[in-house]
């Protein structure tokens, strides 16, 4: 449920592009993003740090590209998004004791110090990479292809590398022994 809640905002995003265009679609994502911190806000008396940094940065660009009529602010956001999880993902290697993926995992996980470090930098990669990709996507294609880029490349690519963490993992998991009578 709280996948569903947090892709929200962007599946209202991607349909109201198919409809009209991006503008409309646009000034949804501004909508869904401001409602969607409202009501966790309303739930839980918190915010989301995640949630906190998308609002800003949709509210920001997008306000940028309805204000000007250019499409470009908009299609920063994924990247300025990923480098900014990357950027805090790289300074927990030196505020705190622990990474920030030992920090959000640790309680489900036990791993090796070593592990941590390793799983940390490759989520610092894969924040780069989704960047980049972006970049690259916005940079040599049309808006039609960016918005399906958006939804389907961008979300494939995370699905495909939480699965390829998985099985990484899963060497490092321990395995229960049956026992003997």
């Amino acid at each position: 449920m709280k996948l569903l809640f947090d892709f929200l905002p962007i599946l209202l995003f991607f349909i109201a592009y198919k409809l009209y265009d991006i503008y409309i679609a646009t000034l949804v994502a501004i909508v869904a993003s401001l409602l969607q911190v409202l009501y966790f806000w309303l739930q839980h008396r918190r915010i989301e740090p995640m949630h906190l940094v998308t609002l800003l940065l949709i509210v920001v660009l997008g306000g940028a590209t309805l204000w000007l009529q250019d499409e470009r602010f908009i299609k920063w956001k994924p990247t300025l998004v990923n480098w900014l999880f990357a950027l805090v993902f790289i300074g927990s290697h030196w505020i705190g004791d622990k990474p920030l993926v030992q920090r959000m995992l640790g309680s489900q996980l036990v791993l090796p110090a070593v592990i941590w470090q390793r799983l940390n930098l490759a989520w610092i990669a894969f924040f780069i990479l989704s960047g980049v990709a972006n970049l690259y996507v916005m940079s040599y294609f049309d808006t039609d292809i960016w918005v399906n880029f958006k939804l389907f490349g961008l979300l494939g690519m995370t699905v495909a590398f939480i699965i390829v963490q998985a099985l990484w993992l899963a060497r490092y998991m321990p395995t229960e022994k049956p026992e003997e009578p």
